[in-house]
């Protein structure tokens, strides 16, 4: 049997979804990968690989180390993101433990800079951000956008992808129902084959 590694690389890769330049909350999102045949696939499944996806988005530099404590992190906020985008599309109330998580992640690390006096220079304001912060820095900084996501205009536009079995959410611009071409296109031969079947 093949690895979702070789299943992925028989396919180029999955261009960002549609609100994902904007928003990085939706590309955390995205982060976990549904693919045909049942298989999966998780951008954020090692230590290595979350902290690639971090450093991709200039939310922490290379050669950080993570942890996979940090990774799981990560991917526990993932969850609670996916479901407050799933409650947005459907309509319904959001989970409260996801409301929490989020606001937790925003207050955990403090945002306002401090003030600071050097000898020489004299006072000037600094942003702290030591090397064991920087998760909770990223964290803090996903959680925001996805709260400016589900408060903004775009969030009367967000939608999940209509090609099963994508799990990708978008912001869908005019009538596009798709995160990507890739999915377009199998939604398509996915009717085609249906009108087939139905007059055959």
């Amino acid at each position: 049997m093949r690895s979702v590694e070789e299943l992925m690389m028989d396919e180029a890769p999955l261009p960002p979804a549609p609100g994902e330049s904007e928003h990085p909350s939706l590309a955390l999102a995205n982060s976990a990968l549904a693919l045909p045949g049942g298989h999966t696939a998780d951008l954020l499944g090692t230590p290595a690989q979350a902290e690639q996806w971090l450093a991709q988005r200039d939310l922490a530099p290379e050669g950080t180390g993570l942890a996979e404590v940090c990774a799981t992190q990560l991917r526990s906020l993932r969850e609670q993101v996916r479901s407050l985008l799933a409650s947005r599309v459907a309509g319904q109330p959001a989970l409260p433990a996801a409301v929490t998580a989020i606001n937790d992640a925003m207050t955990r690390v403090p945002t306002a800079s401090l003030l600071l006096w050097d000898e020489k220079t004299g006072p000037y304001r600094v942003t702290p951000h030591p090397t064991t912060a920087i998760v909770e820095h990223a964290l803090a900084a996903l959680a925001s956008d996805a709260a400016d996501l589900l408060t903004s205009p775009d969030a009367t536009r967000l939608t999940a992808c209509a090609s099963p079995p994508c799990n990708r959410f978008l912001v869908r611009h005019g009538r596009r129902q798709w995160c990507s071409t890739r999915c377009g296109d199998r939604a398509r031969a996915a009717r085609a084959y249906a009108r087939r079947n139905a007059t055959g």
